[in-house]
């Protein structure tokens, strides 16, 4: 069976009802006034208002984005080759040697093994080089107006405020995602206020372009959703034939020895591990594509996105990291 699989970009982003207003773009001006009014309200000073929206702009663009994301009928088989091509991995063993001091530095103030940080900053920006070139607040105050999901993005834009507000950065330099996902960890400015760290202690939490900050922020948001890092995030495995599928499911947690006994096995044929590790059976396709068995790291991995095929992207880049270093 192949998956129908949407992109990610706004996983996090629930639905909250409200009345889509993109048909009419003239009125985004005063719905702006009425953002910076609430804005004071809530205590942002008037300078940061001020700042923030000088120059702000209706992005079309971001509203057809959000209403065509892309959808692909793909199995993993197909997909993950095109997620983690072999240039992408010889790029992460670079980035890791190249900033492999400070990774493992951060890895053990946080307990965060240092190839999962450099796994994820690929996978959301490929190692930094693309971050968005949407002006945050503009993007934010965009797809509060068009109206399906007011109340969260306008959350979010209150909150990115509150970040220029703080000094962090500068209304101009505040550029990212046409949904708001900011810096090199792409992190919506809730994630950013949550989970950011200024691990260069220059007085400013910088993801855009402290590797610091962006290494540390991203380890500092797994630790703190309960990242193991006496383990990885799962495997692929085998399934014996006739295998009951509906035992499957990430929170239908067995030991590893209880699935060896139901017959799991490794991908290469071979036993399970026997270390006492509780984990959950994925089948992102059907039980005749890829099978993973899922350790709490998948979990973790879940809370930054809630995709299965984010996960095994992240975690197979990870891996692929840690053999070619």
């Amino acid at each position: 069976m192949k998956r129908v699989v949407k992109s990610w970009c706004l996983a996090v982003a629930v639905f909250a009802g409200g009345v889509a207003h993109a048909a009419d773009p003239e009125g985004f001006p005063a719905y702006v006034e009425t953002l910076k009014k609430e804005a004071l309200e809530q205590g942002i000073s008037e300078r940061a208002v001020t700042r923030a929206f000088e120059g702000a702009r209706f992005y079309q663009r971001a509203v057809s984005a959000d209403r065509n994301q892309p959808e692909f009928t793909i199995t993993l088989d197909t997909y993950l080759p095109r997620a983690v091509p072999d240039w992408k991995v010889r790029q992460g063993i670079e980035k890791y040697n190249e900033h492999r001091e400070l990774l493992e530095e951060i890895g053990e103030k946080y307990g965060v093994q240092p190839r999962f940080i450099v796994a994820l900053w690929g996978v959301e920006t490929n190692y930094g080089s693309y971050t968005g070139n949407f002006s945050v607040v503009s993007a934010l105050a965009t797809m509060a107006y068009e109206g399906r999901r007011e109340e969260f993005f306008k959350r979010q834009l209150m909150q990115a405020l509150q970040i220029i507000d703080a000094g962090h950065i500068e209304p101009a330099q505040m550029r990212g995602s046409w949904a708001g996902a900011m810096g090199q960890t792409q992190f919506m400015p809730s994630s950013f206020l949550a989970y950011a760290v200024d691990y260069d202690q220059d007085g400013k939490i910088d993801i855009w372009n402290s590797q610091g900050d962006v290494f540390a922020s991203a380890a500092n948001y797994l630790a703190s959703v309960g990242w193991d890092n006496t383990k990885t995030w799962g495997r692929q495995v085998r399934l014996p034939e006739n295998f009951d599928t509906e035992l499957a499911g990430r929170n239908n947690k067995r030991s590893l020895a209880e699935w060896q006994a139901l017959g799991v096995r490794r991908y290469d044929g071979g036993d399970l591990p026997t270390r006492d590790i509780e984990a959950g059976l994925v089948i992102p396709d059907d039980k005749d594509g890829r099978v993973y068995l899922s350790y709490h790291n998948w979990d973790v991995l879940m809370d930054w996105n809630r995709s299965n095929y984010f996960v095994v992207v992240v975690g197979h880049l990870a891996d692929r990291i840690m053999m070619g270093r």
